[in-house]
């Protein structure tokens, strides 16, 4: 009877005695993260325990199952607490499959008890997001990580292992990569990894080209476009260029049976949809082609000797590298070809007749050699008169341009003499002085003086002249004639035999606005 009553309370506790229990308390934990279960629990005092215990509900299972029988061989629960009161569990590196309830046992040597109320664990995990998780280089990005948990958790963040000072930040494209949270001082606690995407436009565009040196003329050459971008540039966005100007689209070239035609400045120019700084298009550094290629358009000039001059015929080629060495031949009539020298000048100092004949040169450089075609140099005479002619053509032209400025200026010079004698001998024939004459400016004179040796006077429409009848034996004789026309309207006298047409005509020259013409004509 006694040992079913035993029973009885180990069955239903707290039923009849109040000094037996246990009190537990639900916990929330991170996955990962360590935590202590809390457990106290009483007994009747002098009470010897002999045994305690843990044991979690397992799905399927009516009974709590004892944690040593579902982990054997697993060290990461241990119990901590003792036989005093203290029924604490440690669980480390707490998993999801941990998440459950628990209950406590323990036993004397006569009862034991188990809780009847289970203590709840549940398992969060820390949930990193980015927000947003894909931005455009620039946009603001904001790092969030949720625990589950109630209360605080201290948060730091990681991306790609290294920490990151600030949850908040304007995006760059070094900071695309792989992003988690964890606990403060539990760094190994953390979240699964977010991944935060930085788009932006082509950066670090370079061609490359292979081989590098000593591209030979009928060899291939490959140029490859490559760049650092997000989204990644496809095929069709690269594009080559030569010397600036477009020769196709696509990541790799290839150019077969290379000529020196394809030496040039090459670059590659890479787009995606991503724009920076207004621009779409982005270039790399140039790198330079040099085909390299053997001597060729051989070439000879002048082709013509002067007697007796020096002169210096030189060789040219095109070649890449230039040609090092030049050597040159002569055929005189049908004979062989025989070395006539060396060096891209062959230098004739006095050409004679011996130095005509055909000519031939070839040039080498280290990828081959290449002649010239046979060139006729001809020997022209020096003719003595034709070198003097253009020098006396020049003396001749000097002196015929200096005769015609003397006499510009001996013209000049009579033309200002004549001039001033003029102007004197017109005031003494009109009878002014030069201060009448500036006194009245409209009287102008007009003074012709001839003589004739042996012919009498001219007549002066039958006027009788007294005065040169009376001379005439003696000496020469002069005729001076007065006509006066005014300006403004009047007739003019008509021409009479008598003195009085005379007398009345040049009884007007005393008229102010009168113009005075006078002849003097001396007669020997």
């Amino acid at each position: 009877m006694e040992r079913w009553i035993v029973a009885l309370l180990v069955i239903l506790p707290g039923v009849c005695c109040a000094d037996w229990s246990v009190t537990l308390a639900d916990q929330c934990v991170l996955k990962g993260a360590s935590v202590v279960m809390k457990c106290r629990y009483d007994y009747p005092f002098a009470t010897v325990i002999t045994s305690t215990g843990w044991l979690k509900k397992v799905p399927g299972i009516q009974r709590p199952v004892l944690l040593s029988s579902l982990y054997p061989a697993s060290d990461r629960f241990r119990y901590v607490g003792n036989s005093r009161g203290n029924c604490d569990l440690q669980i480390s590196d707490v998993q999801l499959s941990d998440e459950g309830a628990y209950h406590f046992s323990f036993a004397s040597l006569f009862s034991g008890w188990t809780s009847i109320t289970p203590a709840y664990l549940s398992v969060r995990e820390l949930t990193a997001a980015a927000q947003p998780s894909t931005v455009t280089e620039g946009d603001q990005v904001r790092l969030t990580c949720r625990s589950g948990c109630p209360g605080p958790v201290p948060i730091v963040w990681f991306r790609d292992g290294q920490p990151v000072p600030e949850p908040d930040f304007r995006a760059r494209r070094e900071h695309a990569g792989s992003y988690h949270c964890a606990v403060r001082g539990q760094e190994s606690v953390r979240s699964a990894p977010v991944a935060l995407s930085v788009q932006y436009a082509p950066v670090d565009v370079r061609v490359y080209m292979s081989p590098q040196t000593d591209i030979i003329q009928g060899g291939s050459v490959t140029l490859l476009c490559l760049s650092s971008a997000n989204p990644a540039v496809v095929s069709s966005g690269y594009s080559l260029f030569k010397d600036g100007q477009l020769i196709g689209s696509g990541w790799l070239h290839t150019i077969s049976d290379i000529q020196p035609s394809h030496t040039g400045r090459y670059h590659c120019q890479a787009r995606n949809n991503i724009s920076r700084g207004g621009a779409d298009r982005f270039s790399s550094a140039p790198v330079r082609l040099d085909v390299q290629y053997p001597p060729r358009n051989v070439s000879v000039t002048p082709r013509v000797l002067v007697e007796g001059g020096s002169v210096n015929v030189t060789c040219s080629s095109d070649a890449n590298p230039a040609a090092h060495s030049y050597t040159w031949y002569r055929r005189d009539a049908s004979g062989p070809l025989v070395q006539a020298g060396s060096g891209p000048v062959l230098s004739l100092p006095s050409a004679t007749a011996s130095d005509a004949g055909l000519y031939l040169c070839k040039a080498i450089n280290r990828l081959g050699a290449s002649n010239s075609s046979e060139v006729l140099l001809t020997l022209e005479t020096k003719q003595p008169g034709l070198q003097t002619l253009p020098v006396l053509a020049g003396v001749g032209a000097s002196l015929v341009v200096m005769l015609m400025i003397a006499l510009l200026l001996f013209w000049r010079k009579q033309k200002t003499a004549a001039n001033s004698k003029q102007t004197q001998f017109d005031m003494r024939v009109s009878g002014r002085s030069p201060s009448s004459s500036a006194e009245d400016p409209s009287d102008t004179v007009y003074a012709n003086v001839y003589m004739t040796p042996s012919s009498p006077p001219p007549s002066s429409a039958g006027l009788e002249m007294p005065h040169y009848q009376a001379r005439s034996s003696n000496e020469d004789e002069v005729t001076y004639s007065t006509v006066t026309i005014k300006p403004k309207a009047f007739d003019f006298p008509h021409q009479t035999s008598d003195r009085r047409g005379q007398n009345s005509w040049s009884a007007s020259a005393g008229n102010s606005n009168s113009v005075v013409y006078a002849t003097v004509a001396p007669f020997s």
